[in-house]
């Protein structure tokens, strides 16, 4: 079972996940993946050809979207995007769940949200973001 990890009703994130989770994810009622990370940045992480394979066999839409480092402006613009295009609850994952967050997070406070609110939200999930949003 992957260590899924609410943020809000309809985002939440997790560390790397392999393609057998997603139709755990899909029985959850996610309805868009996102992978935030890059191809090769370990050689036992599934490539995301496999991951959008196992996505479209679940039933869910799949975008790679990969982070390297600190996401860049067009990283969390595409992020948004896809979360504002998605019909229904988002995943995103990373290698460990802190890329995607922050990623989700700096897409939030461009678009006004309080940075209480995000932190808390960031908090609750088990990632402290304080130190993007101060």
């Amino acid at each position: 079972m992957p260590d899924i990890r609410p943020v809000t009703p309809d985002f939440a994130v997790a560390p790397q996940l392999a393609p057998d989770d997603l139709e755990d994810a899909a029985r959850q009622g996610f309805r868009l993946v996102i992978n935030n990370r890059p191809d090769g940045e370990a050689p036992d992480q599934p490539s995301s050809a496999e991951m959008s394979a196992a996505a479209t066999h679940a039933g869910l839409l799949y975008v790679h979207i990969p982070v390297r480092g600190g996401p860049t402006p067009a990283d969390i613009a595409a992020v948004a995007a896809a979360i504002r295009e998605a019909d229904g609850p988002v995943l995103a994952f990373c290698r460990s769940g802190t890329r995607s967050i922050i990623t989700w997070a700096l897409g939030q406070a461009a678009s006004g949200a309080d940075t209480l609110d995000l932190l808390a939200a960031g908090r609750s999930a088990g990632y402290d973001l304080s130190a993007v949003l101060s």
